[in-house]
């Protein structure tokens, strides 16, 4: 279920020429743990698994793509290059820094098989809001939301079969901090993933639309940690041999469960759960694909910088307001604040990897509320995200902090202290929609 990966297929079967899958694996990337690190890894070894069966040729390379992936095109004399994309800015240099040393007669193509719409067909700008790219993404949808060809058993193979993956020396290559443990909830791999598509579309599809920000219901997909891997941002290639004329290896992400797999299953339901995969659609392509569109379109995404010009003022005019409380990082990472819920939902987060989707928001703006400056409360933000939650450092994270404390994709509300014109949640609101204390007795600290 990827487009990439059917394209450098599609390619090498032109040429009638073997295909090589390469995966860069880099030492480190942003606050990436041993548990983001561990859950890709052992996805990656399903893949290496249906290669083998696919006969098609799978390699890990140890080190950064621009370092080790240009030898590896010149050594099998690759004659094409395909990759996948990712709208941040360190992968998207990565592509940068692999075009720039290739040698000039291998054409390198990129796809965008991340979305469901390609990126740059939505729009050819940063959308303002939901609003405004919905039309966009939907009017696209009959074209590109379709059903995924077969990858086929490859006919063709390489003349030199791959080496055996040294599984643990890759776990030793990692410069990653190993104390973050891995999940036990969240088995990796498409197979795993796959399953829990199952249990979502059986058993709480239909309670999705109306449960959906009840942390105490079991009524969300739980799909985003396979989603996330399905479009890792860690360079992976898929190639081809050169013969005559040029051939295509193909740089392709991980296998995991692709969005669009997931809407397409989901959507056979329409008929019974009408409102629920209606509410799925917007929340999985509409707001997600946003996501992916201010993150391409918005250098700034990971700061108060990105936010729009009236956020940026109102947050100035409120940076010296006197916040109630006033945390260090430590302590919020421990959990350990004045507020019983917003310390069951980081321990949450800390415990199992995954914070309930209505929590982040309430979870990030207290956060704005404690700390010295809205500058601090995005970075606090964003390093705690990244570290915990197995779908950090993704292009939904970074607008979900900034959407939370810089007001993105939302417009100004009653002006009030320290959140200006920043839409405001309070520990209240909670209690009025949902049991708070059943989810403090659930996550709070251990006595």
């Amino acid at each position: 279920d990827n487009w990439a990966f059917l394209y450098a297929q599609r390619l090498a079967l032109k040429q009638e020429l073997p295909l090589h899958v390469c995966f860069c694996l880099v030492p480190k990337f942003l606050d990436a743990t041993i548990r983001h690190y561990g859950f890709m890894l052992k996805g990656l070894q399903e893949v290496a698994k249906e290669c083998a069966e696919l006969n098609i040729s799978f390699h890990v390379l140890l080190g950064y793509a621009k370092d080790v992936l240009p030898a590896f095109v010149v050594e099998h004399g690759v004659g094409g290059l395909v990759t996948d994309f990712c709208p941040l800015r360190l992968p998207r240099q990565w592509v940068e820094d692999v075009r720039e040393r290739l040698p000039e007669d291998v054409p390198f193509a990129q796809v965008d098989a991340h979305n469901i719409v390609p990126c740059w067909v939505t729009s050819p700008k940063q959308e303002y809001s939901a609003w405004t790219i919905r039309s966009k993404i939907h009017a696209q949808l009959p074209e590109f939301l379709t059903e995924f060809p077969s990858v086929i058993r490859h006919p063709h193979s390489p003349s030199c079969p791959a080496q055996p993956i040294a599984w643990e020396a890759c776990y030793s290559s990692l410069q990653v901090d190993r104390t973050v443990g891995e999940v036990e909830w969240a088995t990796p791999g498409t197979a795993a993933g796959l399953a829990v598509l199952h249990s979502f579309i059986t058993e709480r599809l239909k309670f999705f639309s109306s449960h959906r920000n009840d942390p105490n219901k079991a009524a969300l997909s739980n799909l985003s940690p396979w989603l996330h891997f399905g479009e890792c941002p860690q360079a992976s290639h898929p190639t081809a041999h050169r013969t005559s004329s040029p051939t295509c290896s193909l740089p392709v992400p991980p296998g995991q469960v692709s969005t669009q797999r997931a809407i397409l299953e989901v959507q056979k339901h329409r008929s019974k759960y009408k409102d629920s995969v209606d509410v799925f659609v917007e929340e999985a392509v509409v707001r997600r694909e946003l996501s992916e569109n201010f993150c391409y379109y918005n250098e700034n995404y990971d700061s108060v910088q990105g936010a729009y010009d009236w956020a940026q003022t109102t947050l100035k005019l409120h940076a010296k307001d006197k916040r109630p409380f006033l945390y260090k990082l430590q302590e919020l990472e421990q959990g350990t604040t004045h507020d019983p819920l917003w310390n069951a939902a980081q321990l949450q987060m800390v415990r199992e990897g995954k914070m309930h989707g209505f929590l982040r928001m309430y979870w990030a703006k207290k956060i704005l509320e404690w700390t010295n400056s809205p500058e601090e409360a995005l970075r606090f933000a964003i390093y705690l995200n990244d570290r915990y939650e197995l779908d950090g450092r993704d292009p939904n994270g970074y607008v979900g902090c900034l959407w939370s404390i810089c007001g993105i994709h939302d417009h100004g509300w009653g002006e009030r202290a320290v959140f200006g014109k920043i839409r405001y949640m309070n520990y209240a609101g909670c209690k009025r929609k949902f049991d708070v204390g059943q989810f403090e007795r659930r996550y709070g600290p251990c006595t």
